[in-house]
């Protein structure tokens, strides 16, 4: 019974740390699978639509009665910015993110994301959503990790260097299109140019979702719409860029399909409501700190699994992004810190510090039966004095 009691409180206390390795683990998947998808013939373009699709369908009757109280009326301004956010993360994040995944490697593209929180910092300077103080050291970690991270995602980008043998990596992977994971291709550098497209199109997602969230308050409908909005605008440029293609949108009992289900409903609708739950309770910064583990799960999975080769580049690269990673979370933290109430106890201290104290004057030969009533506090770091002059013995 006691074990049980200990287990119990264990679990209690690690949920948060249990939902957000759960988290990492679902996203890593995702990867894996599409990635697979993709090298089977998947278009990237569609796999867009029918994840957006499904994300709609599992998250509408969730936001409908969940947050019916609490939804604002739309306006024709409000739709023409979830009309903006729904470009900026469905055209330009995912499209471009599994345009350059194909073309590279699910390692490298979760590697080459984790520079989205510098990205997203240089974005709030630009939209003055993110304060400069270069007399702070959580500033100065903040600017020295962002270059660092983006050096990092870079230089994965630029250089590659010889493979790294895992076991099973060397392996061909079966229907694998050309030039895919090979460094030598002419595509790898283009693939790597659509990562960085798909992380400032995700960047900006984050700045455009703070800013509409101002004016309709539900994030879960907010997501829906989001997710309607840009399954439309994806099914534009699907049929556009699939024009002669129309197979493409069948649907079979497949990888395709295990893809597009996987995806809408793991990491589009039960990962967006769980992680908006955990920011909740632990901030924004406790989750980005766990998002180099996706990185690691999804290497490990695809050299085993997917048989990708690893090169020394992205080994090399994705540490410097790591590290410039959380240099900015840890300057992130140290400035909320720095922002925070102070304490009960502090305040406490403060006012206690402030009780008048009565003390004798006597350097005046007139006034010797007088005293002067000093109150002392604390205000921005100065001690201001304030003295009234009583007359202790009465008229």
């Amino acid at each position: 019974m006691e074990c049980c009691k200990r287990v119990y409180e264990w679990l209690c206390n690690s949920k948060s740390y249990l939902i957000i390795l759960s988290l990492q683990f679902g996203s890593a998947g995702m990867y894996l699978i599409t990635m697979d998808a993709l090298n089977k013939g998947m278009s990237h373009y569609v796999f867009v639509v029918y994840r957006n699709v499904i994300a709609t369908i599992a998250l509408g009757p969730f936001a409908f009665f969940l947050e019916r109280k609490v939804r604002p009326k739309m306006t024709v301004r409000i739709f023409s910015e979830i009309m903006a956010v729904a470009f900026v993360e469905i055209i330009l994040d995912q499209c471009f993110t599994f345009l350059g995944m194909k073309y590279t490697s699910a390692s490298f593209a979760s590697a080459v994301m984790n520079s989205v929180p510098s990205i997203t910092f240089v974005l709030a300077i630009i939209f003055r959503l993110e304060r400069m103080n270069f007399k702070e050291l959580g500033c100065i970690a903040k600017v020295i990790g962002t270059a660092v991270s983006l050096g990092g995602a870079f230089l994965m980008a630029l250089y590659k260097g010889p493979v790294v043998n895992i076991a099973g990596s060397s392996a061909s992977h079966v229907g694998q299109p050309e030039n895919v994971n090979d460094p030598s291709g002419s595509h790898w550098l283009i693939g790597a140019c659509f990562l960085l497209i798909g992380c400032a199109g995700f960047s900006a997602f984050y700045i455009l979702q703070a800013i509409t969230l101002r004016k309709y308050p539900a994030e879960m409908s907010l997501a829906t719409w989001v997710c309607f909005v840009g399954a439309l605008q994806s099914s534009a440029v699907s049929f556009f860029m699939e024009r002669n293609s129309p197979d493409v949108w069948s649907l079979a009992w497949d990888s395709r399909l295990v893809a597009y289900a996987y995806s809408g409903i793991v990491t589009s609708a039960i990962q967006f409501y769980v992680q908006g739950m955990v920011i909740k309770t632990t901030g924004p910064v406790f989750v980005t700190a766990f998002n180099p583990l996706r990185m690691i799960i999804v290497t490990a999975l695809a050299c085993i699994v997917l048989s990708e080769k690893l090169h020394l580049g992205s080994i090399i690269g994705g540490v410097v992004v790591v590290i410039g990673l959380y240099l900015v979370v840890w300057g992130k933290a140290k400035e909320q810190k720095h922002l925070m109430p102070p304490s009960p106890e502090k305040v406490t201290l403060q006012r206690q510090q402030q009780l008048p104290v009565t003390v004798p004057i006597s350097d005046d030969a007139n006034d010797n039966n007088k005293a002067q009533l000093v109150i002392i506090g604390d205000r921005k770091d100065d001690v201001e004095a304030r003295t009234t002059t009583v007359n202790l013995c009465g008229p």
